[in-house]
C-alpha cells in the first residue's frame, strides 16, 4: 500500500494488523500501523495519523462471492472507508459459506486438511482490500460458530464436532453432543483448551493448526489488526494463549503486530474488560464495541470512563460494531446508529464501524451518508487534534450536542436533533469559521462565522444529525 492521505484507508480488524511489505517498511522507516507516536489515542499508517472509519453488510464478508465482495469494498472506499470487521467465522447464515478443512464424503472432515476454497477466499480478501487501502480488523474466533443455542444447529454441523471429523471422539475430546446454552454462558469446552486451562492438547492441535494457517496468510500483509474473539466470556487465559501465539509468529518473521480481545460485558466498567485495559504489554489497542449496546449521555460516560482509565498509557480505542438500526430484536434504531458513531467520534475513537444489518446500519444509504460527513469535518479538523470538551458547552439538555476541541484553534460540535446550546469562547480570541454538515445527507450546508472572546450561541440550521467544524481564522 502506499503511504497517500490519511483516508480513504480501509481496515481489515483481525484483532491483529498487517497488509503486503512495503518497500518503505523493507527499508526500514516507520512501521506501517501503529498507535501514533504523537497521539497514541490514534492510529498512524507510515508514521502518519489515520482515522478508521467504515461499515459492512457482513460480518466474514471473506466468505462472499468475489464479484459481491468487490462491489462492497468499492462502496466503502467511495464512501471515504477504510476499514472492515472480518470474523473468521464459517456459520452456514447465507448457504455459500465454507469450512477451513477438507470434506471427505458421508459428512466427515479431515482436520488435518485443508479446504483451498476458504483460505482463497481469505486471501482474496486481503488481497482486494490492501488494493483498496482498507485495514481489515480479523476476530479469529466467534463463540456463535460452536453452539446450539437459539435453536441453530451450529455445533452439528461443524467441523470440530467429533460425529463430524475422523481426527477425534466424543471421549477423547471431552466434547458434547450439544451445546444449547447461550454460548455467554461459556459451558463449551471448545473454549477451555490452552495449557494454563484444561490442556486439552487434543483439542488445542487442530486449534493452534487454523491459526498458524491463518497467520500464514496474514502475516504476508500489514493493513491488519488481530483481536482474538468476538464478544467473548472466556478466561482471561483462552484469549492470552492465542495473542501470544500471533506475537510470536509474527516476531519470527520479523513484523510486529497489533492485538486485542474483546470482551462481552456492556459496562466498561466492568472487571473482565481490565484484562485488556491492564495488560498493554499484550495487548496493543481495545476494542469498546459493546458499549454501543448503551445510549445517550450513558454512552458518552462509558466511553470517557475508558480514555480516563487509559490516560497514564494511552492506546487506540476501537468500535468495531456500532449497533443501531430499525426493526431489530433489541430495539436499536437507526438513529441509535447514528449517534452511536459521532458520539465516539467525538469522544476520541480511533476506530468506528458500522455493524452489519439488522443489528447495525451496514453500508447503506445513512451508512454511506455519515462516512462522507465525518471525512468533511475530519478535512477542516483532524480528529486527532481535538479532545472531547462538553464543559465548553452551556444550556445542554441531555443527549443534546456534544463537543470535541483544541480551546481557542478548533471545536467539532455534533448535535443529534436541533436545539441550542452556549460555546463557551471567552478565552478565544480572534475569529472563527463554521461550517454546517448534514449528516443525514452527507453534504456541507450552512457556513458563517462567529467571534471569540465571549460565550456564543451556537444551534444547527435544521432537525437533521448535524455537526459544526469550527477552526480559526485570524488572531
Amino acid at each position: 500500500m502506499s503511504r497517500g492521505p490519511a483516508y480513504p484507508l480501509v481496515l481489515l480488524v483481525l484483532c491483529v494488523f498487517s497488509l503486503p511489505v512495503s518497500s518503505a517498511a523493507a527499508a526500514g522507516q516507520d512501521a506501517p500501523l501503529r498507535p501514533w507516536s504523537q497521539n497514541p489515542w490514534y492510529w498512524s499508517w507510515h508514521g502518519e495519523p489515520v482515522l478508521l472509519l467504515g461499515g459492512s453488510d457482513d460480518d466474514n464478508l471473506f466468505q462472499w462471492p468475489a464479484e459481491d465482495l468487490v462491489r462492497q469494498l468499492d462502496r466503502l472506499a467511495g464512501a471515504g472507508g477504510n476499514v472492515i470487521r472480518n470474523t473468521m467465522s464459517d456459520r452456514k447464515d447465507k448457504g455459500f459459506e465454507t469450512y477451513p478443512f477438507r470434506a471427505i464424503g458421508g459428512g466427515k472432515y479431515d482436520l488435518e486438511r485443508w479446504n483451498e476454497d476458504y483460505w482463497n477466499r481469505f486471501e482474496r480478501l486481503l488481497r482486494e482490500t490492501a488494493r483498496r487501502n482498507i485495514f481489515v480488523q480479523i476476530e479469529i474466533w466467534d463463540r456463535f460458530d460452536y453452539t446450539d443455542s437459539g435453536g441453530s444447529d451450529r455445533w452439528q454441523i461443524h467441523p470440530y464436532n467429533p460425529k463430524n471429523n475422523v481426527n477425534y471422539s466424543f471421549e477423547e475430546s471431552g466434547f458434547a453432543p450439544r451445546y444449547p446454552d447461550h454460548p455467554g454462558a461459556n459451558k463449551q469446552p471448545f473454549f477451555f483448551t490452552t495449557p494454563k486451562q484444561r490442556n486439552n492438547r487434543v483439542v488445542l492441535k487442530y486449534q493452534e493448526r487454523l491459526v498458524n494457517k491463518l497467520l500464514d496468510h496474514s502475516l504476508k500483509y500489514d493493513h491488519v489488526l488481530y483481536c482474538m474473539d468476538n464478544e467473548t466470556k472466556a478466561e482471561p487465559a483462552w484469549g492470552r494463549h492465542w495473542a501470544e501465539l500471533v506475537k510470536r509468529r509474527a516476531a519470527a518473521a520479523g513484523k510486529t503486530v497489533m492485538a486485542t480481545e474483546m470482551w462481552d460485558d456492556w459496562d466498561l466498567k466492568a472487571q473482565r474488560h481490565r484484562e485488556t485495559f491492564d495488560h498493554p504489554e499484550l495487548y496493543d489497542f481495545v476494542d469498546v464495541s459493546q458499549n454501543n449496546q448503551n445510549r445517550g449521555q450513558v454512552h458518552w460516560d462509558n466511553f470517557l470512563f475508558v480514555r480516563e482509565y487509559l490516560a497514564g498509557q494511552p492506546r487506540p480505542m476501537n468500535t468495531t460494531k456500532t449497533y443501531g438500526a430499525d426493526g431489530n430484536k433489541f430495539g436499536h434504531t437507526d438513529q441509535d446508529g447514528i449517534e452511536r458513531f459521532w458520539r465516539h467520534l467525538l469522544a476520541g475513537a480511533a476506530s468506528i464501524r458500522f455493524h452489519r444489518p439488522d443489528s447495525g446500519l451496514g453500508l447503506n444509504d445513512k451508512a454511506v451518508a455519515c462516512l462522507k460527513a465525518a471525512r468533511k469535518v475530519e478535512s477542516a479538523v483532524p480528529l486527532w487534534t481535538v479532545e472531547p470538551a462538553n464543559e465548553l458547552l452551556g444550556g445542554r439538555e441531555k443527549n443534546g450536542a456534544y463537543l470535541a476541541a483544541d480551546a481557542g484553534r478548533a471545536y467539532v460540535a455534533y448535535f443529534p436533533a436541533g436545539g441550542q446550546v452556549t460555546l463557551d469562547l471567552a478565552k478565544a480570541s480572534g475569529r472563527f469559521r463554521i461550517r454546517w454538515v448534514n449528516i443525514d445527507s452527507g453534504q456541507w450546508d450552512a457556513a458563517g462565522q462567529i467571534s471569540g472572546g465571549a460565550k456564543t450561541n451556537l444551534s444547527p440550521p435544521g432537525k437533521a444529525n448535524y455537526a459544526a467544524a469550527i477552526v480559526k481564522i485570524d488572531g
